[in-house]
């Protein structure tokens, strides 16, 4: 998962922000009349019917309605396509999804912390980059674990519930430089836009490190590593490791544009190749991307060879590819999982995780039980 606003669910398309109305509501009907009115008036010179100042008056209220109903008709179209994508992506998870066995490390206690915002900028059309000072966290956070951020007021909005979001980045402390951590989320909603907000040397509470992330097995010598928009910073931290532990990592980096792809710079830095897939070019196709990533490893050559683990965050179809090729290759598979969170510790059980369970007994949760979830074919 990436938990973030995270988590933003892709029914967010379906909103309607600010003066956006739809065909037939009582604004734009409001809009309609005046400008018929707007016709009816003859102030000042008051110009005859055909003159070319009425006339433009007359065209302009008609385009005016003519692109609300484009825009709204596209709003309309992209939220369809968006619930059919979050429908198949529901149904991909059933039956593939289980607990991980307990691990023999401790998870970290997660703290309350204090955090001054040290950089916040815009990456891209789509995305922010948010680097806290929280030593405490950079120290303890483990690859794929996330943090709840409360989000101050903004503009008289109150938020009232923290927003998770995944770690994509630890930097532990180095002299007079302080630990930090980074995070990359997507401005989707009334949560994400007060973040947005917030000025460099202010400070927002923080929660974490919270859930169970990625592990690597005893003797792991090659990694696959797979995200998808800011999924990528669910699994960066296990690039990290990868890169702390001398295990040679691979990570597939899709987006729908290249402009649009995270984690370029993040991979150059820690050593990881990376394979770059887009909607742009059709190559984040399932069908074409599970071809290509069975071509990279067809054990021609050393480097070659099956990776030991794969380790996937950013949609159901993709954790689904990802367990079809640890079937193919026999290799374990850990998908981080996203889901909409109130607490982020368990308390609220309302992140139920997509295990099949006794009705009678309640599921894990994401926040608790997960983000990372072990993922194999359902065997029939």
């Amino acid at each position: 998962m990436t938990p973030r606003d995270v988590s933003p669910g892709l029914d967010k398309l379906d909103q309607r922000d600010g003066d956006e109305l739809q065909d037939g509501s009582p604004g734009l009907l409001r809009q309609a009349q005046h400008g018929v009115d707007k016709l009816d008036q003859r102030e000042g010179d008051e110009p005859q019917d055909g003159s070319p100042g009425l006339l433009r008056q007359a065209q302009h209220g008609v385009d005016k309605l003519d692109q609300r109903r484009v825009a709204d008709a596209a709003r309309r179209e992209a939220a369809a396509r968006a619930r059919a994508f979050a429908e198949a992506d529901e149904r991909a998870l059933d039956g593939l999804i289980s607990v991980r066995p307990r691990s023999a490390a401790p998870r970290p206690q997660p703290v309350w912390d204090d955090a001054q915002v040290l950089v916040h900028e815009p990456v891209g059309e789509r995305y922010r980059r948010l680097v806290l000072a929280s030593g405490t966290i950079t120290s303890t956070a483990q690859a794929g674990q996330f943090l709840m951020i409360t989000v101050p007021p903004h503009a008289g909005d109150r938020i009232l519930l923290p927003r998770p979001m995944a770690i994509h980045r630890r930097r532990p402390a180095t002299g007079a430089t302080p630990g930090t951590i980074e995070l990359i989320y997507g401005v989707v909603g009334r949560g994400t836009r007060a973040l947005a907000a917030v000025p460099v040397g202010a400070r927002l509470q923080v929660t974490g490190p919270l859930g169970r992330g990625f592990d690597y097995p005893v003797g792991t010598r090659s990694a696959l590593l797979i995200g998808r928009g800011v999924g990528i910073c669910g699994v960066m931290g296990a690039a990290e490791d990868a890169a702390a532990l001398g295990i040679r990592a691979t990570m597939v980096l899709s987006g729908q544009r290249p402009d649009q792809v995270l984690g370029r710079a993040d991979c150059a830095e820690l050593g990881v190749r990376t394979i770059e897939v887009t909607d742009d070019d059709g190559s984040s196709d399932l069908a074409t991307l599970a071809a290509m990533l069975r071509a990279e490893f067809d054990g021609a050559a050393p480097e070659r060879t099956a990776p030991d683990v794969i380790m996937v965050c950013g949609a159901g179809v993709l954790a689904r590819l990802a367990a079809e090729l640890g079937a193919h290759w026999g290799v374990p598979v850990q998908a981080s999982l996203e889901a909409h969170m109130a607490c982020g510790l368990g308390y609220c059980h309302g992140c139920a995780a997509p295990v099949r369970t006794d009705p009678s007994i309640e599921g894990p949760l994401v926040c608790a039980d997960g983000p990372v979830f072990d993922a194999n074919i359902p065997v029939v």
